[in-house]
């Protein structure tokens, strides 16, 4: 993995177990965002209000991402029905150029190969880590998730370092049923979870 050169510091801090993870509080409400699809449309997280919503935030380059993003289609495709909806948006600086074009196409490359089955777009970068409530200068993994109940609550959402139950397919499609079930109206927080593995650590 890759570690950009402005956080060498942070990186040997975080090797030696001493780096802080913070990570945003939940629940809490979502706030809006908004992904630019491979057709040039804009996407916004608002639109699916009223569903649960798994939102993940990935690198095109990251193996760990691409292969959630196959775990989530076949959520998706399960799951849908009932009122789930996964959305994506990848950040990563191969969609982050001066060139929308160029961003497009990756993206939609990126569909393509790893057959993805929900609505995934580009997004810049410091809009992703507001959104989730991150420091640019704090040292995260990719794919990041944040999971979104019926009534626009953030219920879940990875720690920075990660959150292994967030990307397993069993877990996920328990928590995202009891979801559906409950309607929205009991709080849970597997994101208090002990991260147990850390998948792509940002680049520059």
């Amino acid at each position: 993995m890759r570690i950009a050169p402005a956080t060498a510091l942070l990186a040997t801090l975080f090797t030696s177990g001493l780096a802080l993870q913070a990570a945003a509080p939940v629940p809490r409400p979502t706030k809006e965002f908004t992904i630019v699809l491979p057709n040039g449309k804009q996407q916004l997280l608002s639109s699916y209000r009223g569903k649960v919503v798994m939102a993940a935030f990935m690198f095109t380059t990251c193996p760990h991402c691409q292969a959630l993003s196959k775990v989530i289609t076949k959520l998706q495709g399960e799951l849908g029905p009932r009122g789930f909806q996964a959305f994506g948006a990848v950040f990563n600086d191969e969609v982050n150029t001066p060139n929308p074009a160029s961003n497009a196409q990756v993206t939609g490359a990126f569909v393509s190969q790893f057959q993805v089955g929900f609505p995934v777009g580009y997004a810049p970068r410091e809009s992703v880590l507001s959104y989730l409530g991150v420091s640019e200068i704090e040292s995260w993994v990719v794919p990041q998730i944040a999971i979104i109940d019926r009534k626009g609550q953030i219920r879940a959402q990875s720690a920075s370092r990660g959150t292994t139950e967030l990307q397993t397919e069993t877990y996920l499609r328990k928590y995202l049923g009891e979801l559906l079930d409950e309607g929205g109206a009991k709080s849970a927080t597997p994101s208090k979870a002990a991260p147990k593995k850390a998948a792509d650590k940002k680049t520059s």
